[in-house]
Formats: structure tokens, C-alpha cells, sequence
């Protein structure tokens, strides 16, 4: 059984400058049927940089766009990286890229973009030892649950094919027809929001059995953990 935060639902107030779209997208994950009994193991991954070698969301972007078109997307995002630089928001960055690449997408294309890119990218994406320590804490019974930064759209179906119990991931607004709308409808999931989400499930005396992370924005993630893996995986595919 999978995750979903109260954020998730569109409860949390987000940036102005991210801007507030009512209808995010819908988790593939149901809700957490017993938030006051989580398990009794419960493992948090970081996944860009963490289980995978390289950031997903980018990746996917140029998969999708082609060389040209990704060349062409990132002329557009320049000024937003500029303003980045200023308000270092990088909700508001993420923001930026989902309105430049994927504004107007319909839900069902985007889904079907992300599978096929999830099925192109795994074989050259995951490292091996990362993959060795998520099966190993499977084996020991623990309940494995991905908190990224990357929109929880398109790292659904890399969670689908690793068999996570979990999913918590920033989430992209939809529109009425089920377009994106190039907003955000929950904060960036990194650094103190990741902790926020997994509390929002699990409770406010969460424990973690174990995290693993590899910058800045898992600090308090990892900080929650009986075990600490900071930047422990070093394999290549």
C-alpha cells in the first residue's frame, strides 16, 4: 500500500510565486490506511543522486523534448535561471521548467511519457549497490518509501518497477481538462518539507529505521533515521 500527504490533496498553501493550481495530480499510491500504526520498519531513499546516478526530472525533459527542443526549452527557462540565482527558490524554478516543457499536456500523455521514459532510462539510471540496500531492506520486511524532490508523476512508475511501498514526491497541478498547468499545488519536496511530508503519514514522532540521501535537502530526513546513508552509494550502471 502506497502514500499520500495531506499536501497531496492541495492543503498546504504554496509560494505566490509558484501560483496555486486546485487540481494536482493524483497520486498513484493510495493513502496510508493506519497513519497512528506505521511499520515497524521504515525505510526513507532519496532518489536522484541517491538511487539513480543523475537527476531524473531533467533527464526526462531532454528525453522527451529531443536535442533540439530541450536546446530550445532551456533558452526559454535562461531568465528563470537568472532569477534563480536571486530568489533561490527552486520551487519556483521547478515551476518554471513544468511551464516552459509540459504546460498544456494532457495527464494521461504525461503518464504514458513517463512509463515509456521509466522503461528506456532504468537499464543506464540505477546504481547498483543502491539497488542492492532497497532489495536487502525488502528482504528484512521494512516498508520502503522514495521521498523526492523530482514531480511524484514521473517517478511513479521507477517506484512501480522497484515495488516501493511508498511514494512522496512534489506534485504538479492539473487543470479542469487534466492539463498541466506549470504550477506547483505542494512545496518542493526537499530539505524540512520532506520531513513535513513523511510526519503528515506517519506521525510527528516519526522514526526512521533508516535514510539515505546524498545532498543538502535530505539533512533532516536523514537526521530522522536510526541509520544514517549520506552519499554511501558510489556504483555506476
Amino acid at each position: 500500500m502506497g502514500i499520500l500527504s495531506k499536501d497531496q490533496r492541495g492543503d498546504e498553501q504554496v509560494s505566490a510565486e509558484n501560483g496555486v493550481s486546485s487540481a494536482p495530480a493524483p497520486s498513484p499510491y493510495a493513502p496510508w490506511p493506519n497513519p497512528s500504526a506505521p511499520p515497524k520498519m521504515l525505510v526513507a531513499f532519496d532518489f536522484d543522486g541517491t538511487l539513480t546516478v543523475r537527476d531524473s526530472f531533467i533527464a526526462f525533459l531532454a528525453w522527451r523534448a529531443g536535442a533540439a527542443g530541450f536546446l530550445l526549452g532551456m533558452v526559454r527557462l535562461g531568465p528563470h535561471a537568472l532569477a534563480y540565482l536571486v530568489h533561490r527558490d527552486r520551487g519556483r524554478l521547478k515551476a518554471a521548467a513544468l511551464e516552459v516543457f509540459l504546460k498544456g499536456l494532457d495527464k494521461l500523455a504525461l503518464e504514458a511519457s513517463a512509463a515509456a521514459f521509466a522503461r528506456a532510462a532504468a537499464p543506464k539510471l540505477f546504481r547498483p549497490d543502491a539497488l542492492a540496500a532497497w532489495h536487502g531492506w525488502k528482504g528484512q520486511g521494512a516498508h520502503r518509501v522514495i521521498v523526492t524532490a523530482s514531480p511524484e508523476i514521473l517517478i511513479a512508475p521507477f517506484a512501480k518497477h522497484l515495488g516501493a511501498e511508498g511514494l512522496i514526491g512534489t506534485q504538479i497541478g492539473l487543470d479542469a481538462s487534466g492539463r498541466v498547468t506549470g504550477k506547483l499545488t505542494s512545496k518542493n519536496c526537499r530539505a524540512d518539507e520532506k520531513v513535513k511530508r513523511l510526519e503528515a503519514v506517519f506521525g510527528q514522532d516519526l522514526i526512521l529505521t533508516a535514510a539515505y540521501g546524498d545532498t543538502s535537502g535530505d539533512t533532516q530526513m536523514l537526521a530522522r533515521a536510526k541509520a544514517k546513508g549520506y552519499r554511501v552509494f558510489k556504483q555506476k550502471p
